[in-house]
This record gives structure tokens, sequence and C-alpha cells, in this order.
């Protein structure tokens, strides 16, 4: 993994989005959606849903907002959603992957093409991007959780669990995994009694991108009114 650390783009866009709390929803909905996806909508079945589903209801997110996102992921009530991803392009060339599940294609892909529109970019064929991300587990842990953690502590846990490598800053451990290995590395960590400020198996740029801040604002309009679409389940940039 190159030294770039997803924590601080997660940090950032936290504090951007704190006074949200629509959008605070829409996170834990996606990660509802995407644990429920990988290992089935019992909580009780499934560690990592559990843990979700704990963040949840500490958001105080309602629970039909909770059912809907089980419901989505795995089809109960006679919910039939296909999962979809679309590429295209921001503000000073940033590319921008996003991720869907939807009942209504044609609906979804002209919100989509309208949010690219709206803030000046285009959306793309498919494989215009992708190959500019990397899906990797990611799970962070923040240090002043764990004053006495130390990197070797922590380095030789994850490896033992399964991870594929550590980076370390003065804040958080960021560990990470293939995507396949996620579940199992976050439960034997967990089960050694860590706890994770983030945990998901999400879409990491391979070569992030400075951008001015004018490029910026830009780039976050046209994210936050892709988020703002319930079709969405995430967006993924090539920023720093």
């Amino acid at each position: 993994m190159s030294g770039h650390s997803k924590w601080h783009n997660i940090q950032g866009r936290k504090n951007a989005q704190d006074a949200k709390r629509g959008k605070i929803f829409q996170k834990i909905a996606h990660d509802l959606y995407v644990a429920a996806k990988a290992g089935g909508a019992d909580p009780d079945m499934n560690a990592s849903l559990r843990l979700v589903v704990e963040k949840a209801k500490a958001a105080n997110m309602p629970k039909e907002n909770i059912q809907r996102a089980l419901d989505k992921a795995s089809g109960a009530n006679g919910a039939k959603f296909e999962e979809v991803t679309y590429e295209g392009y921001g503000t000073a060339g940033v590319a921008v992957l996003v991720e869907a599940s939807t009942d209504n294609i044609n609906r979804t892909v002209s919100s989509v093409r309208n949010s690219f529109k709206h803030a000046g970019g285009a959306l793309g064929t498919s494989g215009s991007v992708a190959f500019q991300f990397d899906r990797r587990g990611y799970l962070a842990i923040d240090r002043s959780a764990f004053p006495d953690l130390d990197e070797d502590t922590i380095l030789e846990a994850a490896l033992e669990a399964g991870a594929e490598d550590v980076q370390t800053s003065d804040d958080v451990f960021e560990i990470y995994t293939e995507p396949a290995d996620f579940q199992s590395v976050e439960s034997a960590l967990t089960e050694a009694g860590y706890v994770f400020e983030e945990a998901e198996v999400t879409m990491i740029a391979q070569n992030p991108m400075d951008i001015s801040e004018e490029d910026r604002e830009k780039l976050d309009k046209l994210v936050d009114e892709l988020e703002e679409n319930e079709d969405v389940l995430a967006v993924y940039t090539t920023a720093d």
C-alpha cells in the first residue's frame, strides 16, 4: 500500500458532514447494506452487521431506516434491487466512482448523470475510471482509545488475523485486508478486544491527486448531490 492515509480523507468528510444528520444516516445505511450483503441480514449471525446496527442505534437512526437497508440487501418483502456502478469525471479530471442499488435503472442513471452535469462533470462509460481504484477491506483504530498500544503489537495481531498491511500515524492505526478476508480479520481483532472507528470494504484510489480549493468546492457539490440520492450507496473519488 502507498503511504496515503484514508483516515485523513474520512476525517475531512466527517467534519463537513457532522452537521448533516441525513448524511450520517446515509453512511450507516451503506454500511448496513454492505455488511448484510456479505454475511447475511441477521445481526446475531453476522458480527460485522451487529457492530453497524449498534452504531446506527447510537446515532439514533430510526428503526425503519435500519430495516429498509437490511431489506434492500436481503430482498425481503419482495424487494428486488440491482447493484450498479457508475463511473465518471468531476472537476479537474478527478475520477469518480458511484456505487448504487436500485429497483429502477433508468431513474438512477438519469439522476446520476444530472448530478455530474450540475457540477461540471461528466458520466463516463463502464471501465473508464474503475482501474484507478483498488477494493480493500479497511479498519481504523483510534490511537487515543488505546494509548498503550504500540505499532509492533497491532502489526503482529493484524497480520496474524490475516491482514495485508498496517499503516501507522500519530492518530490512527490503519489496517488493510483483501476484501474476502475482511470479515475474518475484523472478527478476530474484535474478539481480541480492539474497537474500530471505521470498518468497511471500500474503494481506495491508487494515486490520490491534489486539487485547488475552488475545484474542491465543485467536487464537494457533486459528491453531496450524489450522496443525497437514495439509490446511491457510496461515492469514491481520486481527490486527496
